[in-house]
């Protein structure tokens, strides 16, 4: 059970690290709305809404602990990758991993919830989110860890790019 649990919590963390806790607010500046026009001009990040990116991954986790894995992994773009114990996997495998892992019955083994955000801007829509994830309830033990997200403003808005759980 430890060694499953330990190869399902990179996936967790990066769904986890995309939500932010009600009172906590990105370290990147907020106040320019984040748009579609915006990512076609490839306005710089720190001066796009990273509050948006919030939104998108408090929309994972709701998704999440809906039993909703589809909606989930809404917040992936089509590339997206992820570093697991085995290597570098792709959004498809990322699915089954999850499903596999954390899902029974169509529905989420444990609850999902984000905390202790911090959106680093890279270079033009490019952000570093990092954060932990908890994944707790239904008698079983606590998971928490910590993420780092690529993620990219894009004309459909946020997406994560890469994850890094662990």
């Amino acid at each position: 059970m430890k060694k499953v649990l330990l190869l399902l919590t990179p996936a967790f963390l990066l769904a986890v690290a995309c939500q932010s806790p009600a009172g906590n607010t990105p370290t990147a500046k907020a106040d320019t709305a984040a748009t579609p026009a915006a990512a076609a001009n490839n306005t710089p990040a720190e001066k796009a809404d990273t509050s948006g990116l919030i939104a998108v991954m408090q929309k994972s986790a709701a998704d999440w602990n809906k039993g909703d894995l589809a909606g989930f992994m809404d917040s992936y773009d089509d590339s997206a990758t992820m570093m697991s114990h085995h290597g570098l996997i792709g959004k498809d495998s990322m699915m089954i991993h999850y499903r596999q892992t954390y899902f029974k019955e169509g529905a989420a083994r444990q609850q999902l919830t984000f905390d202790q955000f911090k959106v680093t801007p890279l270079a033009g829509n490019y952000v570093l989110l990092t954060g932990r994830f908890t994944l707790n309830g239904n008698n079983l033990p606590t998971l928490s860890g910590w993420f780092s997200l690529t993620c990219v403003l894009t004309p459909k808005g946020w997406k994560i790019l890469h994850d890094h759980t662990s």
